[in-house]
């Protein structure tokens, strides 16, 4: 399935109907009065997030979308009939944003959650509506309006509660197949994850979270390198960032030089989610001889001055993941908790995943930009297309 995390599309609402300008003509009645009925409603265009969805790939081959028009208005005080609104089911976590003033329209977070992006034309009034008792035989009537017409881009975050991170074969994959029931691609080469993948991790009957496999990062990944802010946006609305880290490399690198490579990636692309909750995940614990383990994890922390929580676990083999998973869900239910007593904190919150999530948009568009500007310095070259996103593909699985 082809996974689309953004696609730019044209809405039109329908426009109203005319009123009617008609007099009542009937036998032995040849000057009735006037009997023109208004014209109907344009039909809206309305958003609705469906759950079954979990692409915009739709969107991409067709981008023009017009409500129905309402009819006009007939004679007989007849009302014309309204047009039917246009309902555009997309996928949930999508957030709306006008592609023309640039202005955020919201964001769908939540399976039923409905947003209207274009108003519908009024309708016309028919003569009906102007008699009085000093204009018994009016002729005049009004037309119905236009629909408003937008330009929308539509962005699909990942809706997780927590996400993974870490660099190529740290053990990302391996460990959201250990903790759910997920299975993406794994391998022993870089860059076998190109997707960010979904698992939902169930710890005890009604009680799970949602954990988010994104893609790993490599040195640059803040200016578009590798998969680059295109994936690295989808960790703004997880609330806890299990930061996975690969303790006996292939290839004799230092785990804590990939640590610090990955702090300085999230410092570059938002300093507010660096600032995010970031547990670290000490990974592949079974391939170091186990008198050597205590020593090792000690120095890692001790290099990187850690104040946080540490786990050492082995994806593989499943070792230490139920109890992280257990505190994973803790921590989750507590905020749930915390924000649900707290309107002011959950107010802030989204506040700040808004401002992540601009900021995101704002480097893409300078990545587009660029590769514009690039493209016009270079026309007689056979460029490819800035569409980038048509060969990315995801997978959800519960």
């Amino acid at each position: 399935m082809k996974f689309v995390d953004e696609a730019v599309i044209r809405v039109a609402a329908g426009r109203g109907g005319n009123g009617c300008l008609s007099f009542r003509r009937e036998k032995y009645i040849p000057k009735g009065g006037p009997d023109g009925g208004d014209g109907g409603d344009g039909g809206s265009v309305i958003l609705r997030a469906d759950s079954a969805i979990n692409t915009l790939v739709d969107f991409r081959y067709v981008r023009a979308y017009q409500a129905q028009v309402g009819e006009q208005g007939r004679g007989s005080n007849c009302r014309g009939k309204s047009g039917e609104d246009l309902i555009l089911d997309v996928p949930v976590g999508t957030t709306v944003i006008d592609e023309d003033t640039r202005e955020v329209l919201g964001d769908l977070v939540a399976a039923g959650d409905t947003l209207k992006v274009a108003q519908g034309g009024f309708h016309g009034l028919g003569n009906t509506r102007f008699k009085s008792s000093t204009n018994r035989a009016p002729r005049q009537f009004t037309r119905g309006t236009d629909g408003e017409v937008r330009n929308l881009r539509l962005e699909l975050k990942v809706l997780a509660d927590v996400g993974l991170l870490g660099l190529p074969n740290a053990g990302k994959s391996t460990f959201i197949r250990a903790v759910s029931a997920a299975k993406p691609r794994v391998a022993d080469y870089p860059f076998t994850t190109l997707v960010p993948n979904l698992g939902v991790v169930k710890v005890q009957p009604h009680r799970a979270f949602v954990i988010a496999d994104i893609p790993g990062l490599v040195e640059g990944a803040a200016e578009g390198a590798g998969l680059g802010v295109r994936f690295l946006k989808h960790l703004t609305r997880t609330r806890l960032l299990l930061h996975i880290v690969d303790m006996a490399p292939f290839d004799g690198s230092e785990p804590v030089d990939a640590v610090r490579s990955i702090v300085s990636e999230l410092e570059k692309f938002s300093p507010a989610l660096a600032q995010r909750q970031r547990w670290l995940v000490l990974n592949k614990m079974d391939l170091i001889p186990e008198e050597e383990r205590e020593a090792r994890c000690a120095e890692l922390i001790e290099a990187l001055n850690w104040q946080g929580p540490v786990y050492q676990v082995s994806a593989i083999s499943g070792d230490n993941t139920e109890g992280l998973c257990q505190d994973v869900l803790h921590f989750v239910e507590e905020q749930d908790e915390y924000f649900s007593h707290n309107p002011e904190a959950a107010a802030e919150e989204r506040a700040l995943q808004e401002s992540m999530q601009a900021e995101a948009r704002e480097r893409l568009r300078a990545q587009a930009e660029a590769r514009r500007l690039a493209r016009m310095a270079n026309q007689g070259d056979d460029d490819e297309d800035d569409d980038d996103d048509g060969d990315v593909e995801v997978i959800y699985r519960p």
